[in-house]
């Protein structure tokens, strides 16, 4: 059970790992816009499973702090993100914003059941240094002009580790929530987008199509996944493989043509690799015993 939800989370990080292609092919659409129109394409198919299944409605009756830590975790962490871009270089913001494996797999200490050992943070302290190599290739440099950028990328990173851990201790919350999540950020960025943005839509059937593959995977479908990974999966390991992330998009990028091969590249690919093997030793321990003791049996 505890690895099928691991594999499905992990299908959340690969989902991501498609989020900048998507958003390079989808054109100039400013960021608030793009949110609400994939965030209400990605509520569609819990919208669909609660249709065809209305029983599943009573499931959206929650407590409160459930729906404020829903939406503090999608919402916050875009709106978070976003100003960090406008006011700060992206590659720094970036850097910083990545810092929420590391806090996922730190924080799981204070989780119940959960015990955290030397090589979970190790395994994530290899991924950040994968993830330096590809984001700060160009170079890095903290200016401190960009202070409130920094700042929103610093609670960026807080904002997810946190909505990441905290949706651990609900556990017995049904992942027919994450659909409402979605409706409602997908509301506020729409706000968002009347108060700050000039409204462009894209120009052609390629971008549209862009759009859409945004909203049901990287925005939409994978927040279901991970939601369910985070809640009965192992979450130190998902911390620590979410550093895949941004290798995988980097490596398919360079596949279509977006950005071009490197020694960084395949660096990042051994540590990246390397540190969500170490990190996962335990898992693949406990399946290597549960193999033994099935052949003596």
């Amino acid at each position: 059970m505890k690895l099928r939800a691991t594999s499905i989370g992990f299908t959340a990080i690969l989902m991501w790992s498609f989020l900048a292609l998507f958003t390079a092919a989808s054109g100039k659409m400013p960021p608030f816009q793009l949110s609400a129109i994939c965030f209400a394409i990605g509520s569609i198919p819990g919208i669909a499973v609660l249709i065809f299944n209305p029983s599943r409605v009573a499931l959206l009756r929650q407590p409160a702090k459930v729906w404020i830590i829903g939406i503090a975790g999608l919402f916050g962490y875009h709106f978070l993100y976003f100003t960090a871009l406008r006011n700060a270089p992206a590659v720094e913001a970036g850097l910083i914003a990545y810092l929420w494996p590391l806090l996922i797999v730190v924080g799981s200490a204070l989780l119940p059941g959960e015990r955290l050992r030397w090589y979970h943070v190790a395994g994530a302290l290899a991924g950040l240094c994968g993830t330096f190599l590809i984001v700060g290739r160009n170079g890095i440099d903290f200016d401190g002009a960009y202070a409130i950028g920094y700042g929103a990328a610093f609670l960026c990173a807080f904002t997810w580790s946190g909505y990441s851990l905290l949706t651990r201790r609900f556990d017995a919350v049904s992942t027919d929530v994450v659909t409402g999540f979605c409706l409602a950020t997908s509301l506020l960025s729409f706000f968002c987008h009347l108060g700050l943005e000039t409204t462009l839509w894209p120009e052609t059937a390629f971008e549209w199509i862009a759009v859409a593959g945004l909203g049901l995977f990287p925005v939409g479908a994978a927040f279901y996944a991970w939601d369910y990974g985070v809640k009965n999966g192992d979450i130190q390991i998902l911390g620590a493989a979410s550093y895949a992330a941004p290798l995988l998009s980097t490596l398919i990028l360079t596949i279509f043509g977006f950005a071009e091969p490197s020694w960084r590249i395949a660096l990042a690919c051994l540590l990246v690799t390397g540190g969500a093997v170490l990190a996962a030793q335990e898992m693949f321990r406990r399946k290597s015993v549960a193999k033994q003791v099935a052949a003596a049996e």
